[in-house]
């Protein structure tokens, strides 16, 4: 599609998102990644830092995503947006905040940071989305764990990256 000398993005995160991304090298594997993705066989974990304490301790948000009807910069929940599934875990409650794993289903525009706000919970530190709260400088967001079937092989693959120091 871009060539061997231009890999294309398969999974992308939002700007001040830290973490993983996935490129693809060739035409091949951007399609055997691109079909992982759309049969939701290709798992994407992020863990974030939620404002407001959570009374369970796992959920899932299933809300269509599509363009704020006021405000062009953001997403939000909507009728008749695209389809977007997050589910999430609680890690650890500390006052205040939470720290939660989201696991996508689905990935949409600022998905988890539209789907934890419309929960009652934004990120900390998301200055589109919660505004009042900016204590690290970007939305604590990090894409910790990507995990798919080598393009080619066949192999299970699972990556994670460290949390940035930010975040910690």
């Amino acid at each position: 599609i871009n060539g061997e000398l231009r890999p294309v993005i398969v999974h992308r995160i939002d700007r001040d998102t830290s973490g993983l991304i996935i490129a693809a090298k060739n035409d091949r594997a951007h399609l055997a990644l691109a079909a992982q993705l759309q049969d939701h066989t290709l798992a994407r974990v992020y863990e974030a830092v939620a404002v407001g304490g959570f009374k369970e301790d796992s959920g899932t948000v299933n809300a269509p995503i599509g363009r704020h009807p006021v405000d062009r910069k953001k997403m939000a929940v909507v009728a008749g947006g695209r389809s977007a599934v997050t589910h999430w875990s609680v890690l650890e409650r500390f006052p205040g905040y939470t720290y939660v794993e989201c696991r996508l289903e689905t990935g949409r525009t600022h998905q988890i940071r539209v789907h934890m706000k419309a929960i009652g919970h934004p990120l900390l530190g998301d200055f589109l989305y919660n505004p009042d709260y900016r204590f690290i400088g970007r939305q604590a967001l990090h894409s910790y764990t990507v995990a798919f079937r080598h393009p080619i092989t066949g192999e299970a693959m699972e990556f994670t990256a460290p949390m940035p120091e930010d975040f910690s």
